[in-house]
């Protein structure tokens, strides 16, 4: 199988992309970084990519007058590299309808939360403050509701007795840099697909998110 281009937006650290960088070298992993964008011209995620010897490319939101023109020209460039996937990585703008129209079907997001459990920001500190038993991170479609795309996959963790805000959070992110990868892994083996809002799993409707 040859392998399929993929873009990376992030925003801040890249913890994620370089879970990404990392998967890429497995012979399993059918897909090549082309490109890392952030909005964010200091975003550490763009040292990661240069030290990987990937195009690292800044399209600062703050040089745009307008949420719309600012994601045409992200479209602009992302299109320069003919994405087959195009994967949010903590990249943290909200897109216009416009931009996911165009490349609906291949842009992906994980969110830290058992989705559709707080869309949003601050999702650790709303589990802690709920006393919830379980928390997690989601791999989605990406559609113009917020958080609110096909869910594809789910990690989950028990909040234990001690946890707090920082110790959620680095486990959450371990259970991402697992996650978000594999299901990445399945997207670019074509075993899965978003079909009219729906996610088919080896042309089977998925029923409910791939669970790792």
């Amino acid at each position: 199988m040859s392998k399929k281009n993929i873009v990376i937006l992030i925003s801040g650290s890249g913890s994620n992309l370089q879970a990404f960088i990392d998967a890429q070298k497995q012979p399993d992993f059918h897909g090549d970084i082309k490109a890392v964008i952030s909005n964010n011209a200091e975003a550490y995620g763009l040292t990661r990519a240069k030290q990987a010897g990937i195009p690292a490319i800044t399209v600062a939101h703050r040089d745009f007058e307008n949420r719309q023109s600012f994601d045409r020209e992200l479209a602009n460039v992302i299109q320069d590299y003919q994405p087959d996937l195009v994967v949010l990585a903590g990249f943290m703008r909200i897109l216009t309808a416009e931009f996911v129209t165009k490349f609906k079907g291949k842009l992906l997001n994980i969110h830290p939360s058992l989705l559709p459990k707080y869309p949003g920001l601050n999702t650790h500190r709303k589990a802690l403050e709920n006393h919830d038993k379980y928390h997690g991170t989601s791999v989605h479609f990406v559609t113009e509701e917020l958080d609110g795309g096909p869910l594809i996959g789910q990690s989950k963790t028990e909040i234990l007795a001690g946890d707090d805000e920082q110790s959620l959070i680095k486990r959450v992110q371990d259970l991402e840099h697992k996650l978000y990868p594999h299901i990445a892994k399945l997207f670019l083996n074509d075993s899965i697909k978003l079909q009219e809002d729906h996610v088919y799993f080896e042309n089977n409707l998925l029923e409910s998110a791939i669970v790792i």
